[in-house]
């Protein structure tokens, strides 16, 4: 329920278009009944009239009849229009909020996540709450407010089919979709899940493809693959079941009472009760009024798929980020150089150091490279700097301010980043660069690309800078991609340079077209480079070596 709840709240922007389109839900299930009710009176009594029978007014219930035929279409265009835009409106608002709460956990909070998993919570997870609105919320709503409208109507004509009819909407539209839910939960919960575990699989198989082929575990991969989908395959039957239930059980109810309407009415039909035309308008508006309740049997059924979407969104928005900005901020420091001292960091509570007791100073304009064996902390030593990372003891201090005193977007845009894994969008060149400076013109754009040795390169493309760089930069070496990175670096002209293994994964001749553009990044710029590879560190003023140094005096 506090799910449910919090679903209700995150409604509160588009409170105007979800109450206009219960109205209009309401209004177009209480036409569409009555049109059936008095179409079934009209045919009766005319049938009777042309047989003899007394004679009725022709023009009135006929114009009725238009009328609430035309009300029905026009109210069911209309609540289809203002439902869907609403659903709209309402996944645009959800994804930027969810983002909002997403950024702030990068990258520490979301190490723990596969990639494809979180894709599915932003993607498919949230395209999950849009049931929750056009199948739950608005029918729900609008039997809520239809139902009693109607058993007012039947009661004003026969208490008695009233009664029936109240007590078969129950049934069908509390007990039914109850019993719904109740059953659907689980293979709810386990459909989201698998689907979630499938697109990461999948995301893996895809982007490690070459990998899982070279190592020959492709096939096994494909196979995890299969098997996670046959059994998300298998709980979605299982609610497809449980939903067709509902509905044949509400279906019954509807019928069922019907017969017990007809029955209570019948023994009535001596004309001064009730006429055979009243009988016929009062088993129809029964038979019709149930399809206030009909969509709710099958919307219930999803509720543990909603729900279970649900939580896995909140999961990621109630994580409490890895840093916080402090409350008063500093300003940006005037000089640039880097000192670190006693740095003692860890990743959780009860978890063994990754850096202990680490200190150095690296003077501005001055390169410290930094190496060790995988695990000793180069990369959360860099996440440190870019506040990415909260550090348990220690000091950490950018230009002779605190680096805790500074707001994580002050110190990030103090810094430029080349990493070995340069993440590249799928669109040209062009809007790759202009991610460091969206104003750039094409005259910078050329000068970075100069200055990163891939000017010449660019400009032998047929497109040159709208050349389409491919999913990942698959359509670009990896020099020319970890270039890219480095173009990206020149245009942002940040003070302070953080290397990642730029070179790692390059063949000799990119490796020394991709130093030679590090060496003019570098002039005049704080660096730290992380690095195997020898050829780097000659880059470097000072080498810090994390397996040994913990512990040791400034380099």
């Amino acid at each position: 329920m506090s799910d449910m709840w919090r679903l209700l709240k995150l409604l509160r922007g588009e409170w105007r278009w979800g109450l206009a389109g219960v109205g209009l839900s309401a209004v177009v299930s209480l036409a569409n009944t009555a049109l059936l009710g008095l179409s079934g009176w009209f045919i009766a009594a005319m049938a009777l009239a042309g047989h003899g029978g007394p004679m009725i007014e022709y023009f009135t219930p006929a114009a009725a009849i238009r009328g609430l035929a035309i009300l029905r279409t026009v109210g069911r265009y209309l609540e289809r229009l203002v439902t869907h835009d609403a659903t709209f409106r309402l996944l645009t608002r959800l994804r930027v909020w969810f983002y909002t709460r997403l950024e702030p956990l990068a990258p520490a909070r979301l190490q723990q996540y596969r990639s494809g998993d979180l894709l599915s919570r932003i993607r498919a997870d949230i395209d999950s709450l849009e049931t929750f609105y056009l199948r739950v919320f608005v029918p729900g709503a609008a039997a809520l407010i239809a139902t009693p409208l109607m058993g007012a109507f039947l009661a004003w004509i026969s208490p008695r089919v009233a009664g029936v009819d109240m007590v078969g909407l129950a049934l069908a539209g509390v007990a039914v979709p109850l019993l719904a839910q109740r059953l659907g939960h689980r293979p709810g919960g386990e459909a989201v899940a698998l689907r979630g575990r499938l697109t990461a699989d999948i995301a893996d198989l895809t982007r490690g493809f070459a990998e899982l082929t070279v190592d020959q575990a492709l096939a096994s991969q494909m196979a995890r693959c299969e098997e996670t989908g046959v059994a998300q395959l298998g709980a979605q039957r299982r609610l497809a079941g449980i939903g067709a239930a509902g509905s044949v059980l509400g279906g019954l109810v509807a019928q069922l009472s019907l017969w017990l309407v007809l029955l209570l009415t019948l023994p009535l039909a001596d004309g001064e009760r009730l006429s055979g035309p009243d009988i016929a308008m009062l088993g129809l508006l029964v038979l019709a009024s149930f399809e206030i309740t009909a969509p709710l049997p099958a919307a219930f059924k999803a509720l543990g798929e909603i729900m279970a979407a649900a939580r896995r969104i909140f999961e990621i928005a109630d994580a409490v980020p890895a840093t916080r900005d402090p409350a008063r901020p500093e300003a940006a420091p005037r000089r640039f150089d880097v000192r670190v001292d006693g740095l003692t960091l860890r990743y959780g509570e009860g978890q063994p150091n990754v850096l202990e007791h680490l200190s150095f100073h690296v003077p501005q304009g001055g390169c410290l490279g930094i190496v060790g064996p995988s695990g000793a902390g180069k990369t959360s030593l860099l996440n440190v700097l870019l506040r990415f990372l909260e550090f348990q003891s220690g000091a950490v201090e950018i230009g002779g301010v605190p680096l805790g005193a500074l707001e994580g977007e002050t110190v990030r845009g103090l810094c430029a980043v080349v990493a070995q894994r340069t993440h590249l969008f799928n669109t040209s060149i062009r809007e790759n660069l202009l991610v460091a400076r969206p104003n750039a013109t094409d005259a910078e754009l050329h000068e970075a690309l100069r200055q990163a040795a891939l000017l010449n390169e660019v400009r032998a493309m047929p497109e040159g800078l709208e050349t389409i760089v491919g999913e990942g930069g698959r359509n670009l070496s990896g020099g020319q991609a970890r270039r890219i990175a480095i173009a990206r670096a020149v245009l942002k002209d940040a003070p302070i340079l953080l290397l990642d293994e730029p070179t790692e994964g390059l063949d000799a001749h990119s490796e020394q077209a991709v130093l030679e553009a590090l060496t003019r990044l570098m002039r005049h710029r704080t660096t730290l480079l992380v690095t195997h590879r020898p050829q780097a560190l000659r880059l470097a003023d000072k080498v810090l070596n994390l397996g040994v140094c913990y512990g040791t005096s400034p380099p």
